[in-house]
């Protein structure tokens, strides 16, 4: 389960269901996931969205994470080799995103998260796994992203989850998020980012960053942070009222041996 930080949160998420269950703000606008009596509240919780999430100790999703995790470690030793003498960098793919780094560690705040949003959406071409690998749902590491030029949704998310980190975000404040699109029928990737308290969204669909509570026809799914996966409990009050005019349904599936991104982009 996760852990909040202080007793303010607490009575702020309890608030927040209370009148979710009882009160009239649980009435959602059309096309949002949540309703507006409960924004500010939401805004002060640990997690994106302010949901409860639970922390996953096995399944698929999970042991993806971990090969992910296993490949960073060699990304990370390249990355300090050829940060620490550029000149002799033998990887095109590692100067590239060092570049991007640097860039970023150059602004403050949202610029920083603005910077490095629109350079991996710029910097990779948006492809399939199949087309990229010949099979579905291959996680790949930010060098292995870069060196191909070519990704789907969780390699957009992945490598800016790491530009986040080298950039001096704190790991407390980043997160990888993974959504059910539910105009489009399918599951998306994104990196959620904290600032003062928002989570702003960082999607290789779009340059503009929003916060989590604009966010419209999606519902989220899971969340990823150093610690591992962690599913979101689920709750019919937070799916968007669009969903009525929204492509065929197809149901959510929260069993942990899906491939929570294989149909995304």
């Amino acid at each position: 389960m996760v852990y909040f930080s202080n007793s303010q949160t607490w009575r702020a998420i309890a608030l927040a269901w209370v009148l979710l269950w009882l009160g009239p703000a649980a009435n959602l606008n059309a096309g949002t996931l949540i309703s507006p009596g409960t924004l500010d509240l939401i805004r002060k919780s640990a997690e994106p969205f302010g949901l409860f999430a639970t922390r996953l100790s096995g399944g698929n999703l999970s042991e993806k994470w971990k090969g992910v995790e296993r490949k960073l470690e060699d990304d990370m030793v390249q990355l300090a080799l050829c940060d620490g003498d550029r000149d002799r960098c033998v990887s095109p793919a590692a100067l590239q995103f060092l570049a991007i780094v640097d860039a970023a560690r150059g602004r403050e705040g949202r610029a920083r998260f603005g910077e490095i949003n629109r350079a991996i959406n710029l910097a990779i071409r948006a492809t399939s796994d199949m087309a990229l690998y010949g099979q579905i749902d291959v996680w790949s590491s930010p060098l292995d992203t870069f060196s191909s030029g070519a990704g789907d949704c969780e390699d957009y998310a992945i490598a800016k989850f790491v530009a986040l980190r080298m950039a001096g975000i704190s790991t407390e404040d980043i997160r990888i998020v993974v959504l059910r699109d539910l105009m489009r029928g399918e599951d998306h990737a994104v990196v959620s980012a904290r600032l003062d308290g928002h989570w702003l969204t960082l999607d290789n669909r779009r340059m503009a960053m929003i916060e989590d509570i604009d966010i419209r026809n999606h519902r989220p799914l899971f969340v990823i942070d150093d610690d591992g996966v962690m599913r979101y409990q689920e709750q019919a009050s937070f799916v968007s009222a669009a969903r009525r005019d929204s492509a065929p349904a197809i149901p959510v599936n929260f069993d942990t041996s899906m491939d929570p991104a294989s149909a995304s982009n």
